[in-house]
């Protein structure tokens, strides 16, 4: 669609991340075609393994996951991006898993949150098909994650504790003691 630009990440207290997303109507609009566009690229940049409109300043239902492994997440796994429209949670395991997370929007910060272990959830896609996929693990976290921007939350909202909220260099050390 032309030359893709690298878009600002809106960092925690910026009031569009705790604003409720507006459904995309139009997924065929130029507009919503080249935010999905430049949240790819803005997100291959960054080094994280989803992001949600809200994140760079759009306040719309669309999410990416693209787990790869990399500095911030070294065993998450291999997948291509998912562009996900409009997406909601349909089912949720009864399993809960805790682990750690960090966010583009509140770097250098990692928090141990409590996620469904598996979800079902359905969506549109860039191309306006309607599906409806289980997400497992790692990748059922980045969508539960990716989702709370959607609703105006971010994952240290779920931290039932501040002992369970680390500076990235302390967060380091912990995961390999």
């Amino acid at each position: 669609m032309g030359k893709k630009s690298l878009l600002s990440i809106a960092k925690l207290g910026n009031k569009v991340l705790r604003k409720k997303a507006k459904k995309v109507r139009d997924i065929h609009n130029r507009k919503i075609k080249r935010i999905i566009d430049d949240m790819l690229y803005t997100l291959k940049k960054s080094n994280g393994v989803g992001l949600a409109a809200p994140q760079v300043y759009h306040s719309y239902q669309i999410l990416i996951i693209a787990s790869k492994p990399n500095a911030r997440y070294p065993n998450a796994p291999l997948m291509k991006p998912r562009v996900l429209i409009n997406p909601k949670i349909i089912k949720t395991s009864k399993k809960k898993l805790h682990d750690w997370e960090g966010c583009l929007s509140i770097p250098g910060i990692r928090a141990n949150v409590s996620r469904y272990k598996k979800i079902k959830v359905s969506y549109t896609t860039p191309k306006g098909k309607e599906k409806t996929i289980t997400l497992k693990g790692f990748i059922a976290r980045i969508f539960q994650h990716e989702y709370d921007h959607l609703i105006g939350k971010v994952y240290i909202d779920h931290v039932k504790s501040s002992d369970m909220v680390s500076e990235e260099y302390y967060f380091k050390r912990i995961v390999k003691s």
